[in-house]
């Protein structure tokens, strides 16, 4: 999830984008996907039991380019210590890459339209590492990387992987606040959808389509905040709402200003490359009623 104000930590859960200017894939079929960390850190898991050491130590010092930008905020020992009390659930996925090579296609179709949609669009390469189970996907100057440690299948990871390709594709500028926030992550929806045909994040968007109105009259009263409680990564238990509900408004949003664009590739440009998020809302007219209540 790709923006300048957020720190997106792999092992924490929180993401990083970073501006990059890697000399990537320009064209779909040259893009890639580097199972190398994945590959170590199962090395590192069966040596658990045949050490005295901390086997994840060789895991980290040996990441692959894609991952090597996050390895600073790893700690070994917590990581070691998730894996001992957490072996069952990491097993669940030990084998989830053995069919990747035919989602590869697939993700490289989404590529293709991507193309289509954003010609300057670059590819950079999809890494496979394993985490703590805080985040399924961030970006770095160096690619995407995918947390494979939360994949119990592959069914989803073509809608992931085109949202993380998004990210890295935006220039998103303005005020850090909520607005942002919400715009960044729910065009990056938006446009992953509009490439892939997959949805990542139906939970809060049925919660959202069903809670529409309370939820818009809501959000414009705190949408300049840099609280982000209730609407991105995290809930104050309020009410009986999901999180990311943010992602659901930005898409609102991004969707309404794609509809009334009538040069459709501009409006995929203008989404990317937003200068201020407050006009972009006001074009997209998706919330008029509720700011002038």
């Amino acid at each position: 999830m790709k923006n300048t104000f957020i720190l997106f930590i792999f092992l924490f859960g929180i993401q990083t984008v970073i501006k990059s200017q890697e000399n990537f894939a320009e064209t779909p079929l040259e893009a890639k996907f580097i199972t190398e960390d994945f590959e170590r850190f199962w090395q590192a898991f069966d040596k658990i039991e045949k050490i005295k050491g901390n086997p994840f130590d060789y895991y980290l010092k040996n990441a692959s380019e894609g991952l090597s930008p996050l390895v600073g905020y790893f700690d070994s020992k917590v990581l070691y210590k998730t894996v001992k009390e957490r072996k069952k659930d990491y097993l669940k996925s030990r084998n989830v890459l053995d069919s990747l090579y035919k989602k590869e296609n697939e993700i490289k179709d989404a590529y293709k339209q991507m193309k289509k949609w954003y010609p300057i669009a670059k590819f950079p390469p999809v890494y496979f590492a394993v985490g703590m189970f805080t985040t399924g996907g961030t970006v770095t100057d160096k690619g995407l990387l995918i947390g494979s440690e939360m994949l119990k299948n592959l069914d989803g990871l073509t809608g992931l992987v085109s949202h993380e390709l998004i990210h890295y594709q935006q220039n998103i500028s303005g005020k850090d606040n909520l607005l942002k926030q919400s715009i960044i992550e729910g065009s990056a929806d938006f446009i992953g959808e509009l490439i892939s045909g997959k949805h990542i994040n139906l939970v809060p968007f049925n919660y959202g389509n069903k809670n529409e109105e309370a939820l818009c009259k809501e959000f414009v009263k705190v949408m300049d905040s840099k609280d982000y409680n209730d609407w991105l990564y995290g809930t104050s238990g309020k009410d009986n709402r999901p999180n990311d509900l943010g992602y659901w408004i930005g898409y609102k949003i991004t969707k309404s200003y794609f509809e009334k664009t009538p040069d459709k590739k501009q409006a995929i440009k203008d989404i990317l490359n937003i200068k201020e998020p407050t006009e972009f809302l006001k074009e997209s007219g998706y919330l008029e009623k509720y700011i002038k209540q």
